[in-house]
C-alpha cells in the first residue's frame, strides 16, 4: 500500500483529476480522505475599533524615551 498527499483543485463540475501514470493499465482500490482548506480571510479592522479613530479629546497623548 501506498500513500500519497497532495492539494488539489476541484473543477467547477466537481471533478478531481488525479495522475498516476507509473500505474497505467493496473486495477486500484483507492481510499480518498479530504479535507476541506479554508481559506484565510483578509483581517480587518473592527467597526468598534474604528469608531474610537479621534476619539480622544483631552490633552496629546506622549509616549515617554525608552531605555
Amino acid at each position: 500500500m501506498q500513500t500519497i498527499q497532495t492539494t488539489a483543485q476541484v473543477d467547477e463540475k466537481g471533478l478531481l483529476q488525479i495522475q498516476l501514470p507509473e500505474h497505467s493499465g493496473e486495477t486500484l482500490d483507492i481510499l480518498l480522505v479530504y479535507q476541506i482548506i479554508q481559506k484565510t480571510q483578509k483581517r480587518q479592522w473592527s467597526q468598534r475599533f474604528l469608531s474610537a479613530f479621534g476619539a480622544w479629546q483631552e490633552e496629546p497623548l506622549g509616549r515617554e524615551p525608552q531605555p
